[in-house]
């Protein structure tokens, strides 16, 4: 079975940075993407970046570009989000998920597995 388990997340304030970890145990699905997306109190989840099985491609969404950084070892058996220049609008959880196919995807119905998430909270 797959294990996925987000840590990192915590209270930051505006401007500040955290650094996400995605831990992936048991059966690691190494030539797969990875992805990170997040959910606010009463709205849907949404696609915030990825990563492609080689490492060498990403994707971001708009709201995210140039603030965020996600990362994976070889075996994407870590997956990293590292998120500067937080903003209020990021607070959501977060969840790690792997990906079905090689390749990077904002699509949720893309990925296989997913995390129970970790809160991020940013105050103003």
């Amino acid at each position: 079975q797959v294990q996925v388990v987000e840590s990192g997340g915590g209270l930051v304030q505006t401007g500040g940075s955290l650094r996400l970890s995605c831990a992936v145990s048991g059966r690691t699905f190494g030539g797969t993407g990875r992805g990170w997306f997040r959910q606010a109190p009463g709205k849907e989840r949404e696609f915030v970046a990825a990563v492609s099985a080689t490492g060498d491609t990403t994707h971001y969404s708009d709201s995210v570009k140039g603030r965020f950084a996600i990362s994976r070892d070889n075996a994407g058996k870590t997956v990293i989000l590292q998120m500067n220049n937080l903003k209020p609008e990021d607070t959501a959880v977060y969840y790690c998920a792997i990906g079905t196919y090689y390749y990077t995807s904002p699509e949720d119905r893309d990925y296989a597995y997913w995390g129970q998430g970790t809160q991020v909270t940013v105050s103003s």
